[in-house]
């Protein structure tokens, strides 16, 4: 049934709050019915007026209008209810001793300043006890904790699962990121080692700056040439060494007659459609390295056919991962002997190596192994290397007929340790060194590729060797021409706009070299036919497969 209007408020709690100063001086105030604030203020008012001296744990007193039940608290606090006449007073009595427990334990204690400190958090816990409207909850202390800390087993699985989302997308995302850097370092490695033919990537690239850079020399767009020998530098006149092998360049300006630039822009517009298609244009004109690094000053000469009967390759490729302080994580070297037979005359060929001294040298850690087909009791007993029952070589067809490996840090040649540092203005300072911890090797050719994290270039304060800059990669190439016992050192410092110190890594490292740390050699190349002495031609060649510090 419905209640009248004058009748819904006959037994309910109109106002809780919290007095000082023996209940002169309100704190807090909280009204469970409609009341205007002039009502309010003259009730709590006449508190002080109305209550006696009696010590009595809980006690009311009453007007013509409201009941006034309160309670005595610490440090002449007072907590008070106004009820309206009607009321129960047992339940009211009930209500009081529980909001005298909720009171310290919101606040954390009986302290005025306390109680003006967390005054909000008092309003919440007196709504959580009492309805709007006057009604008493039926709810207990530990219940109005748990409501006021609104702690929720499903929020927190859901805060959970959207964390773990979040997490498995950084980590999806940096994945990715750490993918798209690794191709991009592959792609430069394969052009600055001259397997890769994409130019694309050299848009960006400026030119190599030498030790104590001077401003405005240090990004010039002519290459520099690192395979005919040292370049020589000038700082006070800007001058470009050009490769005994490549003829001048002449800039032409504006129209020439007669001239090649037709020809030039048809070749230009013919390459970029053929990248666009994937195809490779059949063409003997010259080409550079992919990164325009300048590291192969001649033209790429098409395919010589075999002048000798015979090709032996000899190939150690390393597979190095260093830390960022320049300690070796692992090292592996690989060994092939391969040969190619141009002839028939070099198909029926039988090497001679120095197996007994390989043998004495090469102990622990070291693994060798022959080609299935070869005759492992001719190599055994006579130290030569040929097919079993007298078969041949395929011709034309390279193939290992002699393998070994090596698994130890003291076959890293060389060590780097980059160490790049937050200025915390909005720079980074990077120090790179490197160190040869082989003296017996001769490294030529050495790039060291750093990824900057930005397309800026960086600002180079002293370098020993030169650098290029690759705008478009993000990538410093550090590149130095032999390193060897009387080059074993070498430091590069430069600053860079930036806060991630983690964009520098992970730092690639080429190099050639004919240094071999197997002690392999051919002591002679006969025909198993009749004996004679074979003609035969040999390429040594020393690479990194993956060298890197991550």
């Amino acid at each position: 049934t419905l209640l009248h209007p004058s009748t819904a408020i006959t037994m309910v709690v109109l106002s809780a709050s919290i007095l000082s100063q023996n209940g002169s001086k309100q704190l807090v105030s909280r009204q469970f019915i409609e009341m205007s604030r002039l009502r309010i203020e003259g009730l709590l008012a006449a508190f002080p007026k109305l209550i006696s001296s009696s010590k009595q744990q809980h006690t009311f007193v009453e007007t013509d209008t409201v009941r006034y039940v309160y309670q005595p608290l610490e440090n002449g606090l007072f907590l008070l209810l106004i009820t309206t006449k009607s009321s129960n007073i047992v339940e009211d009595l009930g209500t009081l001793r529980l909001l005298a427990k909720v009171v310290p334990d919101v606040a954390g204690g009986l302290q005025e300043d306390m109680i003006n400190e967390n005054a909000f958090e008092i309003i919440f816990a007196f709504d959580e006890v009492m309805t709007t409207g006057g009604y008493r909850e039926d709810i207990s202390l530990s219940d109005i904790r748990t409501n006021l800390i609104m702690d929720s087993h499903e929020e927190k699985v859901f805060i959970m699962i959207e964390e773990k989302k979040m997490m498995d997308a950084k980590k999806a995302m940096k994945d990715k990121e750490n993918e798209i850097k690794k191709r991009q370092m592959e792609a430069i490695k394969d052009n600055i080692m001259g397997n890769g033919s994409n130019s694309a990537a050299a848009a960006g690239m400026a030119g190599f700056g030498g030790g104590g850079v001077t401003p405005g020399y240090e990004h010039n767009s002519t290459g520099m040439d690192f395979a005919g020998g040292a370049p020589s530098y000038s700082y006070d006149k800007p001058k470009t060494t050009a490769s005994a092998n490549e003829p001048p360049r002449v800039v032409a300006k504006g129209m020439k007659l007669g001239g090649t630039g037709g020809d030039k822009k048809k070749s230009n517009l013919m390459a970029a459609m053929a990248m666009e298609d994937n195809f490779s244009l059949m063409s003997n004109s010259k080409k550079s390295d992919g990164l325009g690094l300048g590291l192969s000053s001649a033209a790429a000469p098409a395919p010589a056919a075999p002048s000798t009967p015979l090709t032996l390759n000899l190939e150690e490729k390393y597979t190095v991962a260093m830390n960022r302080e320049g300690g070796i994580e692992s090292c592996d070297l690989k060994g092939t002997l391969t040969l190619t037979a141009n002839t028939d005359a070099g198909s029926v060929a039988a090497i001679a190596v120095n197996k007994a001294a390989i043998a004495a040298k090469c102990t622990s850690n070291w693994n060798f192994a022959t080609h299935p087909k070869v005759d492992k009791v001719k190599y055994e007993k006579n130290q030569v290397l040929c097919l079993k029952g007298g078969k041949g070589l395929p011709l034309n067809r390279p193939v290992g007929v002699l393998r070994w490996s090596y698994s130890g840090e003291d076959a890293a040649p060389i060590s780097i340790n980059c160490w790049p540092e937050d200025e915390g203005t909005g720079s980074i300072n990077v120090n790179v060194e490197f160190e040869l911890l082989r003296p017996d090797m001769t490294l030529t050719d050495v790039n060291i590729l750093l990824p900057l994290g930005t397309t800026d270039p960086p600002a180079v304060e002293e370098i020993d060797g030169q650098y290029k800059h690759d705008a478009g990669n993000g990538v410093m190439c550090w590149h130095h021409d032999v390193i060897d016992g009387n080059n074993s050192t070498g430091s590069l410092e430069f600053s860079i706009a930036g806060s991630d110190v983690d964009a520098f890594f992970p730092v690639q490292v080429m190099f050639k070299s004919e240094s071999f740390m197997c002690p392999i050699e051919i002591m002679g190349v006969t025909s198993t036919a009749n004996g004679a002495s074979i003609p035969n031609s040999m390429n040594k060649s020393v690479v990194p497969d993956s060298y890197q510090v991550a």
